[in-house]
């Protein structure tokens, strides 16, 4: 008599499910191996190379043991050793401070606190570059004082440069005399270095927190890379305002001192000015938006960020600078700082105010 085992049908689901997981497991693990080599190892193709081809043969073999063996565990503990030996090579990579830098990104703000005068404080190294094309400039970096008692209004600028998902925040800060400073989280180029998505997410850049004039920061988006720039004006007591600009200023300081890693995802321009945002004001919830940058005016819209009242069609249309930032001339024999004032107050034509306190 011959006796015949069956599984129940469960059984079966169950264990063709582990075997998918851990198939999406290994391949994930390769993939992210290879981004990791190709980005951050040899950098000479005869090396890179080999050791491409070393990794994925390794997850290959791995695989393809346990499957003809029928050991699911098999791939997981050969899998977890090459992520164990790939992660202490990886925690090795740090970031530096010492790299011949691109001129727009040579230095991070410093801050200085006026001993004297709580209400004060000093930024070293804010940009004022007089931008004519991409590689045509004049570079100044100055030490500028700010009173925060003076302190107006926050607007927050949107930079789009690649479709209408993708675009860079920028936070500015207005003060009673007319003066706007800027802070923006940029990645910390090397000259001749250029920006890649996929490269953010293999410690391949150096995260640069820079505070600008607008007339720089603004008009080389808008006149130098043909980029489309909105601003919107954000609805925020002063207190928190002062306490926005203190962060930027600290954050920058510590950036000065210690160099942190630019992230594609969780590092980056929209997703940190969130978190600084929500420990200074709180209650600001996590959505989707905040990873798709260019929807960030949606979502501060939706929480009642900005102008009251409006529709964010209306707010959107009214706070397009773009072509008022390429039309605008400096007022002949203006001193720096009154073309700065001037261009900051031409590119708010007809933006929508805030209603008085």
């Amino acid at each position: 008599m011959v006796l015949k085992h069956s599984f129940p049908w469960w059984l079966l689901a169950l264990r063709a499910l582990g075997w998918l997981v851990s198939g999406l497991a290994a391949l994930l693990g390769l993939l992210w191996g290879l981004g990791a080599l190709y980005y951050q190892g040899p950098q000479r193709p005869l090396l890179l190379w080999p050791v491409l081809a070393l990794w994925a043969l390794a997850w290959l073999t791995a695989s393809v043991w346990a499957w003809r063996s029928g050991r699911m565990l098999l791939l997981w503990g050969v899998g977890a050793l090459l992520l164990a030996a790939m992660l202490v090579w990886w925690s090795t990579i740090a970031p530096r401070q010492d790299r011949d830098w691109a001129d727009d990104v040579a230095h991070i703000t410093s801050l200085q606190r006026d001993a004297e005068d709580g209400d004060r404080v000093v930024l070293q190294h804010v940009r004022n570059f007089s931008w004519r094309s991409e590689t045509d400039y004049t570079a100044r970096w100055d030490t500028r004082s700010y009173d925060l008692s003076q302190l107006r209004s926050v607007d927050m600028a949107v930079s789009y440069w690649m479709g209408p998902a993708i675009a860079h925040t920028l936070v500015s800060f207005g003060f009673a005399d007319g003066q706007q400073l800027v802070f923006s989280f940029e990645i910390r180029k090397e000259k001749g270095e250029a920006f890649d998505a996929l490269a953010g997410f293999f410690k391949r850049y150096e995260l640069a927190l820079i505070a600008a004039d607008e007339r720089d920061i603004l008009a080389v988006r808008t006149n130098a890379r043909g980029e489309q720039v909105f601003l919107y004006r954000v609805d925020m007591p002063q207190p928190a305002m002062r306490n926005l600009l203190l962060s930027y200023a600290q954050q920058a300081d510590r950036l000065h001192a210690q160099p942190r890693w630019y992230h594609t995802l969780t590092a980056n321009c929209t997703t940190i000015v969130w978190d600084m945002a929500r420990s200074l004001v709180g209650g600001l919830p996590l959505n989707w938006q905040l990873l798709a940058s260019g929807y960030l005016p949606e979502y501060l819209h939706a929480v009642g960020g900005l102008t009251p009242g409006q529709p964010l069609s209306a707010l959107r249309a009214a706070g397009d600078i773009t072509d008022r930032a390429q039309q605008w001339q400096a007022p002949a024999g203006a001193d720096d700082l009154t073309a700065s004032i001037d261009f900051s107050r031409a590119i708010r034509q007809g933006i929508p105010p805030l209603p008085q306190p």
